[in-house]
């Protein structure tokens, strides 16, 4: 794999995948187990692409950043789109 392009491609995919369980976990209450799954519930997607590419395990910071920062787009999105 080519490093930065393929690390890139990882770090979009998983902030792709985590913004429709950002946008899901706002309909939850806090620390439920539902709240928990849609937290969770992507990271072993993003772990098994990070192993089928051969990505270095240093990039896992990385791919947590994008992560959390799909989470918190989804959520916002919404709001914006509940606001509308």
């Amino acid at each position: 794999m080519n490093y930065p392009q393929g690390v890139f491609a990882i770090c979009i995919i998983a902030l792709i995948l985590n913004l429709p369980f950002g946008w899901l976990r706002t309909y939850t209450r806090k620390f439920s187990l539902a709240w928990i799954a849609c937290i969770h519930a992507p990271i072993p997607i993003v772990a098994l692409i990070r192993i089928y590419t051969d990505t270095k395990w240093i990039y896992i910071p990385l791919f947590l950043i994008f992560s959390i920062g799909g989470q918190i787009l989804g959520a916002k999105l919404k709001a914006k789109f509940k606001s509308s």
